[in-house]
């Protein structure tokens, strides 16, 4: 058994190593070209010729920034497409043949694949949780130092924040190359939902002791005063506006720089604890955490998934064909690869706008293809 695991085993992931530096290299000759467009400019968009300008070094380092990212999406697509091409080429050559006569069952044979799936599962968990959000991160403030600042829409990013006697609204409009927030408001209002303040700041910054330092900006106070107004007036209440000029501003809050990158970056490229600790500050503040919530389920469903691919893989290895026709398997794999790539993202639309059960959004197109896969398996293994 030890020799049919090496054999088997050193095939399979000889195939999805090439399967993935091959998809890599297509997307990075496609990240490159894409980045080609932006090269001599700086962040005013303006065509120059000086070292602040985006050169070509830059958008090699940005582009092979990306990988990351790119593997841990294809690490379950790469895994189908190899192990198919290997169960279809053992089968064509009669050498899954003499496998079966020599003991290896369709439960054994369903164990190696298994056991090979489950280290995928931990490789694809480390990537994307680990190695990809650094790296995603670096890339684009990479290419904020360059093009400008890392920003969503016109308004940037809002957030929100309940402390122990007033609650917080707080709008980032951009986050720059050096991790420095840019354009914040701060919206302070009572218990009572009054505006209390509103303090703004061209320039914010975190402090390490659960803080932000604002520079430069304004603070605008609001105070009511009850019944003090007189004549025509009386027994109204009066309200005083107050305009001071700030040097450095201290705002003591638990919004972190994890929590500002996840609501201005791309929520699917941060990792599993910042998104889940994200989703705790929304729900505590009263927020819709839909979105992140699926991310976050998605997150822990993707990497399983390597598993649902052996075993989708596995009754190829059963198909009865002597000459050609491994091209047509391959390309079906290929196909069956894109289709749960595609559904795994459409459900996550679907399930954000159907405000569906988030567990259930993104666990539904695994859980699709582990029963299409069992009943191949079935068809093809157990009754054939």
């Amino acid at each position: 058994m030890k020799t049919v695991r090496r054999l088997i085993y050193g095939e399979v992931l000889a195939s999805i190593a090439f399967v993935t530096v091959g998809f890599l290299a297509l997307f990075f000759f496609f990240d490159l070209v894409d980045e080609l467009q932006y090269l001599g400019k700086n962040a005013a968009g303006a065509l120059s010729s000086d070292a602040n300008s985006y050169q070509i070094r830059h958008a090699l380092m940005y582009v092979g920034l990306l990988i990351p990212s790119h593997l841990y999406e294809l690490v379950p697509i790469s895994v189908l497409i190899g192990t198919i091409f290997v169960m279809a080429r053992l089968a064509q050559s009669s050498e899954y043949t003499i496998l079966r006569t020599s003991g290896l069952g369709p439960s054994r044979a369903l164990k190696l694949l298994l056991t090979l799936g489950a280290f995928f599962v931990v490789l694809c968990f480390v990537i994307g949780d680990y190695l990809a959000p650094v790296a995603d991160r670096a890339a684009q403030l990479l290419k904020a130092r360059y093009q400008g600042r890392i920003t969503i829409g016109q308004t940037g990013a809002w957030l929100k924040e309940k402390q122990a006697y007033n609650s917080y609204v707080v709008n980032v409009g951009a986050l720059s190359a050096d991790n420095e927030m840019q354009g914040v408001r701060v919206f302070e209002f009572g218990n009572t939902g009054q505006l209390v303040s509103i303090t703004r700041s061209p320039v914010a910054k975190f402090a390490s002791d659960d803080s932000w330092l604002l520079e430069g900006g304004t603070r605008t106070e609001f105070a009511v005063n009850a019944g003090q107004a007189t004549g025509a007036t009386a027994g109204r209440d009066s309200a005083k506006i107050t305009i001071n000029k700030i040097d450095t501003y201290r705002w003591p809050t638990e919004i972190s720089a994890e929590m500002v990158s996840v609501a201005v970056l791309k929520p699917e490229r941060m990792s599993t604890i910042d998104l889940f600790t994200y989703i705790r500050h929304l729900t505590a503040n009263g927020q819709t955490a839909q979105r992140y919530e699926i991310e976050f389920w998605k997150k822990v469903f993707y990497p399983l998934s390597c598993l649902v691919m052996v075993v989708l893989a596995l009754p190829f290895a059963y198909l009865h064909f002597r000459s050609g026709g491994i091209a047509a398997y391959v390309f079906g794999g290929v196909m069956i690869g894109i289709s749960f790539f595609l559904l795994n993202n459409v459900f996550g639309y679907i399930g954000n706008l159907q405000n569906w059960q988030p567990w259930l959004a993104a666990a539904a197109p695994g859980l699709l293809y582990m029963a299409i896969s069992l009943g191949a398996f079935g068809w093809l293994v157990l009754r054939r």
